[in-house]
């Protein structure tokens, strides 16, 4: 099938649900997708695909490619989990899970503490494929390291200010928003293409099994490296605003940091990152509608995030100043650690240092937008983020 967009090229269509299923089936040689909760999310998402982003012909394969790819890390996780039942006895310790907004020092957080001895976060080649490879032995993950640096390398290629954005390295711990969106469930999918449609439908239906699904997940990846045996784990990424009453049920025990920067600072930052992933997959995209989409969106998330933590009058949540951090991050993360029961020695404090150390050595150019830039004027930004402002940033 074909579809016309306005008087421009034709493009092609993401195939439906069960050409996908059937893609996966036949590069696995597996079939058994255990419950298939996530079958709606895929229905719901092919048709904003198709309706709403705007795919080029690139963005039409990649998205069918996005969607194959989880299927194919579902059927083989599916697969290490019935040949080795004993996964889940493992017992994964959440201490903290970090959701503050991009560009609001979370990344930097989060990397710090899960750099630490006795602590550990995903890395971002698991979150690539975190079901191992046909025939790859158990520690020895070099397979999809590799896989993993090639599509670094051309991530990078494409978007070259990546690095200023959101610095990456294979072996760094990384969001497992990655991994949701393999259980077609995080904002990673509305963050790579022009999709609110799929956006609201996400927001609005039930998140719970997805983060039930990311705990078997994080145990397969504990018992794949039995160097995390004992650790604990610190999670990570903007996208578990969605759905804070998700995380909290499934991860009672974890701390809820939350980094604070004033938005009228990040927005356009943001906003840059998402106009340059969107022309990864289009050919029609502008500042403009990227903005209207990602300020209200934003804006969103933190409500949610007020709200959630209103109806638990604050427990177990922490807050952290962008300014604080970058003033003395030991003393932030420390204070985070310490809420969240972990001891910190010094060691522990040694290997925050370490972390803090080399990230300064980084040679990244900075990147800045203007609000301006994406048509968009200050005061409408403050006022949009105003509830938050006044909660959180104003007067402290």
């Amino acid at each position: 099938m074909r579809k016309v967009y306005g008087m421009g090229e034709m493009v092609g269509r993401v195939p439906d649900r069960a050409t996908l299923v059937a893609r996966a089936c036949e590069q696995t040689g597996l079939s058994d997708f255990g419950d298939t909760w996530f079958f709606a999310n895929i229905d719901a998402l092919i048709p904003a695909l198709n309706d709403e982003a705007r795919l080029s012909e690139a963005g039409v394969g990649s998205a069918a490619a996005m969607i194959v790819s989880g299927l194919v890390n579902r059927l083989r996780h599916v697969d290490l989990i019935k040949r080795h039942p004993e996964i889940l006895d493992e017992t994964v310790e959440v201490a903290a899970v970090v959701v503050g907004l991009p560009r609001t020092g979370s990344t930097m957080l989060h990397r710090m503490l899960a750099s630490a001895p006795g602590m550990t976060g995903t890395r971002w080649f698991e979150t690539q494929n975190y079901a191992p490879f046909p025939g790859e032995e158990r520690g020895d993950p070099e397979p999809r390291r590799e896989a993993a640096r090639g599509f670094l390398d051309y991530m990078l290629a494409t978007i070259p200010d990546l690095m200023s954005i959101h610095p990456m390295s294979i072996d760094q711990p990384d969001e497992e928003l990655i991994i949701l969106g393999q259980l077609y469930s995080s904002t990673m999918i509305e963050g790579t293409y022009h999709v609110p449609g799929y956006a609201r439908w996400l927001t609005e239906n039930d998140r719970v099994q997805c983060y039930r699904d990311l705990g078997q997940i994080l145990q397969s990846l504990q018992w794949q490296d039995q160097s995390r045996k004992g650790a604990k784990w610190v999670l990570k990424t903007p996208g578990h605003l969605l759905a804070l009453d998700a995380v909290i049920e499934v991860f009672p025990e974890a701390k809820i940091v939350m980094t604070h920067r004033d938005p009228v600072a990040t927005v356009p930052s943001y906003c840059s990152m998402e106009h340059s992933l969107y022309q990864m997959v289009s050919d029609d995209v502008d500042r403009e509608s990227v903005a209207a989409f990602w300020v209200p969106r934003l804006a969103e998330l933190l409500e949610r995030f007020m709200a959630v933590r209103g109806a638990v009058a604050g427990q177990n949540f922490i807050d952290v100043r962008y300014a604080d951090l970058l003033g003395d991050p030991i003393a932030q993360g420390t204070r985070v650690l310490e809420a969240a029961g972990v001891a910190v020695t010094d060691a522990v404090r040694a290997g925050m240092a370490e972390w803090i150390e080399a990230n300064k050595r980084e040679d990244r150019a900075p990147h800045k937008y203007t609000l301006e830039d994406f048509g968009l004027v200050r005061s409408d930004v403050e006022q949009r983020f105003a509830a938050y402002r006044a909660a959180f940033l104003e007067g402290k």
